[in-house]
């Protein structure tokens, strides 16, 4: 179980970084269809500030993730693993009510697996 808790939190930081990358650096066409928004409104120079606001957040949540491996003492990181997850599962609720559906299978699926494989390996 830890090492598929493992792999879980490594594609959470991944994921986020993906994101990140589309939020910020893609053009408005591959934004528009990623998030499913009007092209007309992705365009406008205030959505994009938006997005690139947004991606900042998802990289850094996706850096987080990732950065927590080196954490040396292995119930810590566990434990800041599992919080960080925590966060994305609340954050992925929010956006898959207000954003897309997509987000609930590329945030929150992953989220909640992580967390319940999370809390097996805390228990030992």
């Amino acid at each position: 179980m830890t090492i598929v808790f493992t792999c879980l939190v490594i594609a959470l930081g991944v994921i986020h970084l993906i994101v990140m990358a589309l939020e910020m650096f893609a053009d408005a066409d591959i934004q528009s269809s990623a998030f499913e928004m009007d092209k007309s409104f992705v365009k406008q120079p205030g959505a994009q500030v938006a997005l690139k606001n947004l991606g900042i957040y998802n990289g850094m949540l996706g850096v987080s993730l990732l950065a927590t491996f080196g954490v040396p003492d292995i119930a810590v990181m566990r434990l800041v693993q599992l919080g960080l997850a925590g966060f994305v599962l609340i954050v992925g609720i929010f956006g898959g009510l207000t954003v897309t559906k997509k987000i609930f299978l590329i945030q929150v699926l992953p989220a909640v697996v992580a967390l319940l494989c999370g809390g097996v390996v805390l228990r030992g």
